[in-house]
């Protein structure tokens, strides 16, 4: 830990250094040996727009995991599908559901009036809307055109397609299993959070409940920004949340010379340490806490990594930075993982892809009969 000295300067950490900071807490120097629950709260959840992608996500952090098992959790309801930090899907623990959904709220309410789906109100209360759509989903889980067809009787004349969309974005639900599960692209069905978890959720939280949040992003992203953890939560005033918790933190800065906070006791590992090569999934979350990302991507690779429709590219770590991107392929009885690179790998870097590579096909592919892994020719990113 860096000593505090009164009226010095913070200290400058270089881009290096903020990546074995971030490797470290998200489990990518080494991997864990936590279970699959507490792997999701310690990273404040994982990003879960498609079902596949949370299972890779932890198979790249755990020493032991199978599809089982996040499976089981999800059927167990220890995790949980759901709406969440700046109104996309995420899985967390059925706690963090319960102890983050109300210091959320009131943003994922904002989101929603500002959303082209709120046109569909036309003079109806949001609340009005939510009561209905709890009521409706209190019977049994609904899809989202069976949430339409169910509001339709109360709004026959009003887009109910949309207003389900609504509701489904500023009620307290969850997604129903099999939704969620790996290779499961159906619809999904929603039940409220009372009926899921037996227990309600708030609509608002205290400042406290904001605080803890804060600093669990800071442990999993940190050092971070104040802009940082506000592009992460979703959350108004970031600053001022930080500003508050400001006399129990550290404070650096990176070498452009933002302001970086952190956790006293948080591990930052010297920037030279060794980082193995990684294979991430599609929306890792390493690549959506920060807005400023040069600490394990390099800006001119981030149209190869960030498309135009919002989606993620699955990427390959090689030394703690993005240095390729990667894509799983199956059939009926093959699979396929072949890997893009951007520049040319030394020998030992392929060698300890491929075993990545190997590994991921045994967890993802297990019922295919083969398992191939190749790589393209280097791709220079635009």
């Amino acid at each position: 830990m860096t000593t505090k000295t009164r009226g010095a300067a913070p200290p400058t950490l270089s881009a290096r250094a903020l990546n074995r900071a971030l490797l470290a807490r998200q489990s990518l120097l080494e991997r864990s040996d936590e279970s699959v629950e507490a792997m999701a709260e310690r990273l404040v959840g994982l990003q879960a727009q498609a079902p596949n992608p949370p299972y890779l996500g932890l198979w790249t952090r755990l020493q032991r995991f199978a599809l089982d098992d996040l499976t089981r959790a999800l059927q167990e309801r220890r995790i949980v599908r759901a709406t969440m930090m700046r109104g996309t899907l995420h899985l967390v623990s059925a706690a963090d559901y319960r102890a983050l959904r109300p210091v959320l709220q009131p943003a994922l309410r904002r989101l929603s009036l500002a959303s082209g789906h709120a046109k569909a109100l036309r003079g109806l209360e949001l609340d009005a809307l939510r009561r209905a759509g709890f009521e409706a989903l209190r019977a049994a889980p609904l899809n989202a055109a069976e949430l339409g067809d169910a509001l339709r009787a109360h709004w026959p004349d009003h887009d109910c397609g949309e207003l389900a969309l609504l509701v489904r974005s500023a009620e307290a639900l969850v997604h129903v299993p099999p939704a969620g599960c790996w290779d499961w692209h159906k619809p999904a069905a929603f039940a409220t959070a009372l009926d899921w978890l037996g227990a309600a959720v708030a609509d608002e939280a205290g400042e406290d409940a904001a605080d803890a949040m804060g600093l669990r992003y800071l442990r999993a992203f940190g050092p971070a920004s104040a802009r940082d953890f506000g592009a992460w939560s979703g959350l108004s005033a970031p600053a001022e949340r930080l500003r508050r918790l400001r006399p129990q933190l550290q404070v650096f800065r990176d070498e452009d010379g933002t302001e970086l906070f952190d956790l006293p006791d948080a591990p930052r590992p010297p920037p030279e340490l060794p980082a193995a090569p990684r294979l991430l999934p599609e929306f890792d979350n390493v690549l959506l806490a920060h807005t400023q990302r040069e600490r394990i991507l390099d800006p001119s690779a981030r149209a190869a990594v960030y498309t135009r429709n919002g989606l993620v590219a699955a990427t390959v770590l090689v030394d703690g930075f993005v240095a390729g991107v990667w894509k799983l392929q199956r059939d009926a009885r093959s699979a396929t993982l072949t890997v893009f690179p951007f520049r040319r790998l030394a020998a030992a870097e392929r060698a300890e892809l491929e075993a990545q590579a190997a590994d991921c096909l045994r967890v993802a592919a297990a019922d295919r009969q083969t398992h191939d892994v190749r790589y393209a020719r280097v791709q220079k990113p635009v």
